[in-house]
């Protein structure tokens, strides 16, 4: 199943981030895998994935985010939407257990309009990718945004771990599910 970590090295992220084998390379986990980082978020147009952002010149800047970096072997689109949409229901329902209530559009979440998070999800010729970010402090930041301080969230790398324990629990009740139907 899925190996998880909570680094607690800062990390920038820049988009360059997004390759196979990124989280082997710098935390040692192979296989499928989820790791977690607090850093400066600067993408610039050049390294987005996003092609609407890139046509809207929308580039990405966050002075301290939490990042979530999810690589699953199999090169399937589409099954990393879901997985993407699926962690960032299960951030939502984390959030609701702090008495939190954000909205989920698509892939993002939001307070009250201000936007909490970013969200990628993409695929290698080996493995799909996940990136999702989710607001810290928000000074600087290009658009209107919100961040976990200021949602009362203190213990970010507490948060972090039980989201992730949260999608490993989901991907493993998942497998058990495929596993336990007969065949009709």
């Amino acid at each position: 199943m899925i190996k998880t970590l909570v680094s607690d090295k800062s990390l920038a992220y820049d988009g360059t981030q997004m390759q196979s084998h990124w989280i082997y390379k710098n935390f040692n986990l192979l296989g499928d895998a989820a790791v977690a980082f607090a850093g400066e978020v600067n993408v610039g147009l050049d390294k987005m994935i996003d092609l609407i952002d890139v046509h809207r010149k929308e580039p990405i800047y966050s002075p301290l985010m939490l990042n979530f970096l999810i690589e699953h072997f199999n090169p399937d689109l589409e099954l990393a939407i879901y997985r993407q949409w699926l962690f960032i229901s299960l951030i939502k329902e984390e959030l609701a257990q702090f008495e939190i209530d954000v909205n989920r559009m698509g892939d993002d979440l939001y307070y009250k309009k201000a936007k909490l998070s970013v969200s990628v999800a993409t695929v290698t010729n080996v493995s799909s990718l996940i990136h999702i970010g989710l607001n810290i402090d928000t000074e600087g930041t290009p658009i209107k945004t919100i961040g976990l301080k200021e949602l009362g969230i203190m213990d970010i790398n507490a948060f972090a771990d039980t989201v992730m324990l949260r999608y490993k629990r989901e991907l493993e009740h998942i497998y058990e599910a495929r596993c336990k139907v007969r065949s009709v």
